[in-house]
């Protein structure tokens, strides 16, 4: 028997309309992934991984995971979820309160909806059903919500969070890449309406948020460390500018580019990837990166020049090192 038709948009986010290419995945197949026990001929060829699919009696005794997995085999496809897997999704929907510990699967079905090739299909499949708000409140609660931009000069987070997405999943960017840009914008869902779309103290309100996320969810700490610093650090690295270098030689140390220069590299995939998704950035390069990676070359001999010198003293050579290359003023005025 088919649920009401109030479920298909619980929760949906008002991009949901935007996406409207038939889902090449048909509501049969999915219920056979849904009780698959292992990697087969019943895989979507989009989804292919190892340890793929949970054991069927899990999934049959927690319909959460059931909701969980349809929604993550959405991200497989380019297109949509259609409404016969909303349906199939709001029929396992558990009733009444989601724990607030989640399963070590949970995180599992979450982390490969957000590794597939359109993760928005997993967001939009989840708020059809009604279990974003209630699986991912802290996301849920990003839509509708304004953010300064260029042109239009404002954008809805919650819909730039899925073009961030699948940037992401266009640039195969890993999965601590892919967790950052799912939740770096979570202290912004509840800024004050008076300072809208600014959003004053954002960070001090999204650091325990995603640290409880990640709690929930068991989330690798590899993924909570880049969704920390990118949640401090993106919006500072998209207004770094070549004149001061002082500040730039700061940022580099902040961010750990001289001693974790992995980490680095994912901080500036997810800022190339949220700057590409703002309009009219789609096939541009992303000016910052390069500046930082110029900068980050032009200290790469400072300490064998000045031997070992103390924090200070190694951030100042930095700082002359960086406005050598670019002929800018060593310090200017601090909070890059």
């Amino acid at each position: 028997m088919s649920p009401p038709l109030s479920r298909r948009w619980w929760n949906c986010p008002r991009s949901c309309s935007e996406f409207t290419e038939p889902d090449p995945f048909s509501v049969d197949a999915r219920r056979s992934w849904l009780h698959a026990d292992a990697i087969g001929d019943t895989h979507p060829p989009a989804m292919a991984s190892e340890n793929t699919f949970l054991p069927a009696d899990l999934v049959e005794t927690d319909p959460l995971l059931g909701v969980l997995r349809l929604a993550a085999l959405s991200a497989g496809s380019d297109g949509p979820p259609d409404d016969a897997t909303l349906d199939l999704m709001f029929e396992r929907m558990p009733a009444g309160r989601i724990d607030d510990e989640l399963s070590a699967a949970a995180w599992r079905e979450l982390a490969r909806g957000l590794m597939g090739q359109r993760p928005s299909n997993m967001l939009v499949a989840l708020s059809g059903c009604g279990a974003l708000g209630r699986v991912l409140p802290e996301v849920a609660a990003l839509f509708g919500v304004p953010q300064i931009a260029d042109d239009p000069p404002q954008v809805d987070i919650g819909q730039h969070l899925l073009r961030v997405l699948d940037e992401a999943a266009r640039c195969n960017a890993p999965l601590p890449v892919r967790f950052a840009a799912l939740v770096m914008h979570i202290g912004k869902s509840d800024s004050p309406p008076e300072h809208l779309p600014v959003h004053y103290r954002h960070v001090e309100r999204g650091r325990p948020r995603i640290d409880a996320l990640c709690q929930r969810f068991g989330v690798p700490e590899a993924c909570r460390e880049l969704a920390l610093l990118a949640l401090s650090e993106c919006e500072r690295v998209h207004r770094v500018t070549e004149v001061r270098a002082g500040p730039i030689a700061a940022m580099l140390e902040r961010v750990g580019a001289f001693d974790r220069p992995d980490r680095f590299g994912q901080l500036l995939m997810l800022c190339a990837c949220d700057y590409r998704a703002y309009r009219g950035h789609a096939a541009g390069e992303y000016p910052k990166a390069a500046l930082l990676r110029t900068a980050l070359s032009a200290c790469a001999g400072v300490e064998q020049t000045h031997g070992s010198p103390g924090a200070e003293e190694l951030q100042e050579a930095r700082a002359a090192a960086i406005a050598r290359v670019f002929r800018s003023e060593r310090w200017s005025s601090p909070g890059t």
